[in-house]
């Protein structure tokens, strides 16, 4: 029998066969592996997720903890910034206290660690508090001319207020709704700074000032006049931002408050806001040290110059407790990284409650 070869070609179209077929298992190889990569990546990663969600709760827990041992002191009748919580040293009654051992920074927990930042929100002013006075002192502080500061000012406070008067150059729901997209006038208390960009005449970069680059113009887009307005003002190198908050006891802590927010309270100047800085600074002249003098009650603001007979009414716009604090934990598991900020309202030692609790 005679065996007739094939022809070359033919073996040649078989072998691009195979070897299609070794490269196309190959790539269905390499993509299952892949895949499962992928899912093992995923279920770890949720796995982190609870992990590092309940170690920034335990990290809240921790500053509450914090600031209420803190309201324990009885020899510290003041919140300052040489104490535990505010991450200083502790003042002269921590050493007995339970917060004698206390560390905030890289508290180790189960497969991870975590840090606690906690700061009072009485270093600031409540925007919803402020009266014409304090606002129009803020703005000026800012930056803003004089004449703009009352139209700004007059804007914030027909937001806030609930009725329909519109104040001289203010702005009411008869201008929103000319806004295009029109939306409506608030008519009630500001929740977050974020809203402020939604008032008349306030931009990003009044509301961050020099840090205005570092967020989202977008919600500053929505009203032609405001953009309009935007393009007009300068960069503030302070923003409102830095002076008021929208959720605090009222009052500003005198202990707590950089020499800028000191300086909206009435008859308060750059010279004297720097005095009150420096006795409260103690010898070396540095916050949250060791050697702090804290004022004990806003009466001692007449040791920074203040004449005794304009103390009381200052004292309408000071104190020196601290009530609302933002509490910021980030945590870490391995190479994975969360942050956690909560709000805290203390009322005593043992009812220190969570106002707020979000990831980041």
């Amino acid at each position: 029998m005679r065996i007739t070869p094939q022809p070359r070609t033919r073996r040649g179209i078989a072998l691009i066969l195979v070897l299609i077929s070794v490269v196309v298992l190959a790539v269905l190889a390499a993509g299952f592996a892949y895949s499962m990569r992928v899912e093992v990546k995923l279920a770890r990663n949720a796995g982190y997720e609870r992990e590092l969600e309940w170690m920034g709760r335990s990290g809240v827990e921790l500053a509450r903890y914090v600031v209420g041992q803190q309201l324990a002191i009885g020899v510290e009748q003041y919140d300052s910034l040489n104490q535990k919580w505010a991450g200083g040293p502790g003042g002269m009654g921590t050493s007995n206290s339970p917060l004698a051992n206390i560390q905030l920074e890289n508290v180790e927990l189960g497969n991870g660690k975590f840090t606690v930042k906690i700061v009072d929100c009485e270093r600031k002013m409540n925007i919803n508090a402020a009266d014409e006075r304090l606002l129009h002192q803020g703005l000026l502080l800012v930056g803003v001319d004089a004449t703009d500061a009352s139209v700004i000012m007059n804007s914030i406070l027909d937001w806030i207020d609930r009725n329909d008067l519109t104040r001289l150059g203010g702005a009411e729901k008869d201008y929103y709704e000319g806004c295009k997209p029109a939306y409506a006038c608030k008519d009630g208390p500001i929740d977050d700074m974020m809203e402020m960009l939604m008032i008349k005449g306030v931009t990003a970069e009044l509301l961050w000032g020099g840090a205005s680059t570092n967020h989202s113009l977008a919600a500053v887009q929505m009203s032609e006049r405001v953009a309009a307005a935007r393009q007009q003002m300068p960069t503030f190198a302070v923003g409102l931002t830095e002076l008021f908050t929208p959720i605090s006891s009222g009052k500003i802590n005198v202990n707590t408050a950089s020499p800028t927010v000191l300086q909206m309270l009435p008859f308060v100047d750059q010279n004297m806001a720097g005095e009150i800085v420096r006795l409260r600074a103690g010898l070396d002249g540095a916050d949250g040290t060791e050697d702090d003098t804290p004022l004990r009650n806003p009466g001692e603001l007449v040791n920074a110059g203040l004449p005794r007979q304009i103390v009381g009414e200052v004292m309408r716009y000071c104190d020196v407790r601290s009530r609302v604090f933002e509490v910021t934990v980030d945590a870490e598991v391995g190479s994975y990284r969360r942050r956690f900020v909560a709000l805290l309202g203390r009322i005593n030692p043992r009812d220190v409650q969570i106002l707020t609790f979000t990831s980041r």
